[in-house]
């Protein structure tokens, strides 16, 4: 009977390391996809971070004239040349993303507006009235081209994660109403 105990310890033995080998590759693997899982949202992260800081590059930059007026130099402080943009995304005083504008914003489509299309009521087409001369007789009748035209242009805005490498790129269109001398030097 001492021989039968030794074999059914010997047994116990072998089925017990081979349940720790079984559990020891449950645990290994289950780690190896947390890391894996959590790469891939932090890579999400970084990309989501990029394409917002591209997006708000953009934001600043059709909110100002210099958009059409001078689209080399949109912004007045660039931190990296002409059209670049530097955030600081984690908050430790180091900027982490560059955004570019490049090309530089391109006026893709102008067309001067009429005074006949204008809307004397409302104040943003009250200033584009032309003072031109009357109409069959009838006084404030406006005749030809207004001070205005409406522009479409493209602003493409190429961002990079120093820290993550991490890259993105957003184009965004936007319809902006210009003065009609700036779509002689600004537009096709």
């Amino acid at each position: 009977m001492h021989t039968a105990s030794n074999a059914q310890r010997g047994m116990t033995m072998l089925v017990a390391l081979v349940l720790l080998s079984i559990l020891t590759l449950v645990v290994v693997t289950s780690f190896r996809v947390g890391q894996t899982t959590l790469g891939i949202v932090g890579n999400l992260q970084a990309r989501a971070e990029t394409e917002m800081a591209a997006d708000s590059a953009i934001q600043e930059a059709i909110s100002t004239t210099r958009v059409f007026q001078s689209p080399a130099t949109v912004f007045l402080n660039p931190c990296k040349g002409n059209n670049t943009r530097c955030y600081d995304v984690n908050g430790d005083g180091t900027d982490d993303v560059t955004v570019t504008l490049t090309p530089q914003p391109a006026c893709v489509q102008a067309q001067i507006i009429s005074n006949a299309a204008l809307n004397l009521a409302v104040n943003s087409d009250a200033v584009c009235a032309a003072g031109a001369g009357n109409q069959f007789g009838i006084q404030g009748a406006a005749t030809g081209d207004s001070l205005c035209a409406n522009s479409v242009w493209e602003v493409i805005a190429q961002a990079e994660d120093s820290v993550t490498g991490a890259q993105s790129v957003v184009t965004e269109g936007v319809s902006i109403r210009v003065a009609a001398e700036d779509v002689a030097t600004s537009c096709p």
